[in-house]
């Protein structure tokens, strides 16, 4: 799914900002492609962004409202649909990542048919994708893999296509989640993927490049997740990545969701990568570590990322608090 620019991210009546870490995540690294936000009342969550109405929103150019809440249970709000409703009369496709499929509700699937415009349910994935067949495709590839889920896999991509894109090189971020595919516009939702098929979904969305091309693939889960790791190895497969960035996050003891499971280290998980990925790259390296910090006070945090540099050999960084300008120095190198 290709999802045209610019947006108007609505946040609805998000009771918190934590409620809009959708939109948030949007504003963040796409803040350009974002003309504004629509908020009803007794929405508690800001972006910062100018206050736009649907007609305002199109005046200024908007192709798609995004919905950039994320709720408990991933529903669309009766509340909602008449700015929904409006968007589409108005001339605006829709996407959202909610559990809940705007195809689903009858009203919008029929009134966005007779409007032709697009509704764009990011975490329903509607091509078919072949089976992974492994052969070596033109071009270079970097994924993000993990110690564990939710550690800080896409922001670590994002912020390298940033870097690279800020030096001249060629790269582009690949979303493989449904927050990733709202930020780059692309992408394919690699969890709601039938299992046969995810090496071939991921091959399909970093095909063919030039040879001094990068694509920086969003990674999902960790081998070490029991939950996960089916979809972690066949990214790693699809990906025949040339490189490989280990993401960690330091405060937890165990793999999230699953207290019997402890985390393991940086090292059993860089070396359980770098095997797995060799099956389609035997080339397969990782070449930098991008720790989550957030949790931690500044000292603490630049410490324990020399420390792990120190001990494993390899750059290491926190994508957000210090950058990634040394993991992709040793990428280029």
């Amino acid at each position: 799914m290709i999802i045209n620019k610019p947006y108007l991210l609505f946040l609805g009546d998000a009771p918190d900002q934590l409620a809009a870490k959708t939109a948030d995540g949007i504003a963040y690294w796409r803040r350009n492609d974002c003309l504004g936000q629509l908020r009803l009342k007794n929405c508690n969550a800001d972006l910062g962004l100018p206050e736009l109405n649907i007609a305002e929103a199109i005046k200024l150019g908007a192709r798609t409202l995004i919905i950039g809440v994320a709720n408990r249970g991933g529903c669309i709000s009766d509340s909602w649909l008449p700015h929904l409703k409006e968007a589409l009369n108005s001339g605006m496709d829709i996407a959202s990542g909610l559990h809940k499929r705007l195809s689903d509700i009858e009203e919008l699937a029929s009134l966005a048919k007779s409007r032709g415009r697009s509704l764009f349910d990011v975490r329903h994935p509607t091509e078919d994708f072949p089976v992974g067949n492994g052969r070596r495709r033109a071009g270079k590839r970097l994924l993000t893999v993990g110690t564990d889920c939710s550690v800080g896999k896409m922001y670590a991509a994002l912020a390298i296509e940033q870097e690279m894109k800020r030096r001249g090189l060629a790269a582009d971020f690949r979303a493989t989640g449904q927050t990733g595919i709202l930020i780059a516009g692309s992408g394919v939702s690699i969890d709601a993927v039938v299992s046969d098929f995810i090496s071939g979904a991921v091959e399909a969305i970093s095909p063919n490049q030039a040879p001094n091309h990068w694509d920086i693939i969003e990674g999902q889960g960790s081998l070490y997740h029991p939950s996960y790791a089916g979809v972690s190895l066949g990214l790693l497969h699809g990906a025949q990545a040339d490189a490989l960035v280990m993401c960690h996050e330091p405060t937890r003891k165990h793999m999230r969701g699953v207290p019997e499971y402890p985390l393991p280290s940086i090292e059993e998980c860089i070396a359980a990568n770098e095997t797995a990925a060799k099956l389609t790259n035997t080339a397969a390296r990782c070449i930098g570590i991008s720790i989550n910090t957030f949790a931690l006070q500044e000292t603490e945090a630049l410490k324990l990322l020399q420390e792990t540099e120190n001990r494993i050999g390899l750059p290491c960084v926190d994508a957000v608090r210090t950058g990634v300008t040394r993991i992709v120095d040793n990428l280029v190198s």
